[in-house]
């Protein structure tokens, strides 16, 4: 956990966050043991922003992974995943553990993904 929270700093150091000034940093780790790292990217046409979960989840998913064992999430305030972002890790990573961190890698808190979205969309079953 602690070089998954690393590569998530690491991350977040690449953020452009020029509107919300919050860089975020994220890296997920696959059944193959490959780490794949994201950070968010703002634009000026708001909708078109996309969180540094999604970045590393669709890195890895592009990259031909489809298993994935854990996510690690570094910010300002140890805030768990947005609401868009939980929907995609229910559909692409499954049940897996998702750790917080603040920028330093400290005030770490760990969630699960049922833990974080109880009640997700699921098409065809709702």
């Amino acid at each position: 956990m602690a070089e998954l929270i690393r590569q998530a700093q690491s991350a977040r150091e690449q953020a452009r966050a020029p509107h919300s000034v919050y860089p975020v940093g994220a890296a997920v780790l696959t059944g193959s043991g490959k780490v794949y790292p994201g950070c968010n990217i703002e634009s000026n046409a708001f909708p078109t922003t996309i969180c540094a979960e999604r970045v590393a989840i669709f890195s890895a998913i592009a990259s031909g992974e489809r298993s994935f064992k854990a996510l690690a999430i570094v910010s300002n305030d140890s805030a768990p995943p947005c609401g868009a972002c939980r929907q995609v890790i229910y559909e692409q990573c499954g049940e897996i553990p998702i750790y917080v961190a603040g920028p330093d890698g400290q005030s770490q808190q760990e969630f699960s993904t049922s833990q974080l979205l109880p009640y997700p969309f699921d098409l065809g079953k709702s």
